[in-house]
């Protein structure tokens, strides 16, 4: 589609109706939002768990043309959601070429574009914005300052202009007048200084911005959406009352309520698609993998004030896939399948995203995380195994039987070892693996059928994992004829 170029020919396109000319972004995002409710198009996508706790809030709070603020523990898809806004913006948005600011063809702000308008009128030179360009984003630190966000007085324009500094042509725009007619987004909004968060009182009240204290007022047309860790409130600093009060809505995220919420966000984010041998990813993998989040959220050595990310299961899972790739190019194997024991190679994965209490820490990372993979694994093994007699593999590890599982061993190889185990193939018919299945296959699904029985206590497994016979079955036979020395008593005082 042509779009005008000039501003004679703006004023006799759709763009000239007299709804376009004066709405602003607010009423913008208000009218494609109710156009997607009437026709029942998505709202936003890529966002799973919300539709029936954040996304109402949302969507009320576009309705109400309120600035709002997103609350929640990290990785919580804040950052996601307020990118996300961007698709109630119009495809295209003409303003006068060249300005900082974006202006408004037909109500220009800065003197720049009136001067230019004054001169050339209807030959003005137009151009548009897209949606993505019309979202300004920055990250809250404390050594922002007025005149990033605002903006300040530039002395060389002033000089190479030969101008006043009161002048506004020499004004240095700032991010939030580089936001106008779109959306500015504030990340982490406690951490920016309280006496820079008073300096968006006024945009977010009257609507305009003052620069360096000069009479320089622009009437901005912003939609400011904040986000905020609750946490950070009283860790790194707070929000100010006033600036709370003038926020119109406070929306509080949370994690996936459920495991299949958990499993679909993670199989959505990570970096499974790959340029490499053929993938499958066993769906007892999946939920191993996300439960390990699950059970780090209740476990009373993790500190649940910081929370734990949903970062943690999509960096685990990519992590897992590349310890099976990374096996299946040594061996020669045709298909990678994760296993098991690629969640425990996963680890560093796991521990850098854990804020662990004064008891874990005690405990060191790496148990915690074995012992959450070993939650893990025996609460996945309870949904598909739960009413499996397992009587028959025990007893064959119970009669002395011994299964070494290499994390880095050919399918083909352990699959050799597994045959000796009566009855193992058929119970892996649970997760829909049959014994005419590939080796890689077989060999993942009975490494969890192991695994599982490990977590339970019914089998045991060494550092080296070499599957045997539960702790309390294994002796040591004794030398005939010879017993050990007593332990010689320790005087009384």
């Amino acid at each position: 589609m042509n779009l005008p170029g000039s501003l004679g020919e703006l004023r006799t396109s759709h763009f000239s109706e007299s709804n376009l000319r004066v709405r602003r972004v607010k009423d913008e995002m208000r009218d494609n939002l109710m156009r997607k409710l009437r026709t029942g198009e998505p709202i936003f996508s890529g966002l799973v768990g919300y539709d029936d706790s954040v996304m109402p809030q949302v969507v009320n709070a576009v309705l109400s043309r309120h600035n709002f603020i997103l609350l929640g523990l990290r990785g919580q898809a804040k950052s996601r959601i307020l990118r996300a806004l961007t698709s109630l913006l119009d495809p295209q948005l003409p303003y006068v070429k060249g300005c900082e600011i974006h202006d408004n063809p037909y109500d220009p702000l800065c003197r720049r574009c009136r001067n230019l308008i004054a001169e050339k009128g209807d030959a003005t030179p137009i151009a548009y914005l897209t949606p993505q360009e019309r979202y300004v984003e920055k990250l809250a630190t404390p050594d922002v300052t007025v005149a990033d966000l605002i903006g300040d007085i530039d002395p060389i324009k002033a000089a190479r202009g030969a101008l006043d500094l009161a002048s506004e042509l020499t004004v240095h725009y700032g991010l939030l007048p580089r936001a106008n007619r779109g959306i500015f987004a504030i990340n982490e909004l406690p951490d920016l200084a309280g006496k820079i968060q008073v300096a968006l009182f006024n945009i977010m009240q009257e609507g305009d911005v003052q620069i360096k204290g000069y009479p320089v007022r622009l009437n901005l047309d912003v939609a400011l959406v904040f986000s905020a860790n609750p946490e950070d409130y009283t860790a790194r600093g707070k929000i100010v009352t006033p600036l709370k009060d003038r926020i119109g809505s406070e929306i509080r995220t949370h994690y996936a309520n459920t495991l299949e919420e958990g499993v679909a966000i993670t199989q959505q984010e990570a970096w499974a698609q790959r340029n490499g041998h053929p993938l499958i990813v066993p769906q007892y993998i999946r939920e191993i993998v996300e439960q390990i989040a699950f059970a780090a959220r209740e476990d009373k050595r993790v500190d649940k004030r910081s929370g734990v990310s949903q970062r943690l299961p999509i960096s685990t899972m990519e992590n897992v896939i590349s310890n099976a790739e990374r096996r299946a190019l040594r061996n020669g194997e045709s298909t990678v399948v994760p296993r098991v024991s690629d969640i425990y190679s996963a680890m560093p994965a796991i521990t850098g995203k854990l804020e662990l209490e004064y008891e874990g820490e005690l405990r060191g990372a790496d148990t915690v995380v074995r012992d959450l993979i070993r939650l893990a694994v025996a609460r996945t093994f309870d949904t598909y195994f739960k009413d499996s007699n397992m009587q028959q593999i025990t007893q064959w590890f119970d009669l002395g039987g011994q299964l070494k599982f290499s994390d880095s061993a050919a399918s083909s190889e352990l699959l050799d070892g597994l045959k000796h185990i009566q009855g193992l193939t058929e119970k892996l018919s649970s997760v829909d693996v049959k014994p005419k299945d590939k080796a890689e296959l077989l060999v993942s699904a009975a490494e969890f059928l192991l695994e599982g029985l490990y977590a339970h206590k019914r089998i045991g497994r060494s550092e080296e994992r070499v599957f045997t016979a539960p702790e309390k079955q294994r002796h040591v036979e004794k030398t005939p004829g010879r017993e050990e020395p007593a332990r010689p008593r320790r005087p009384y005082n």
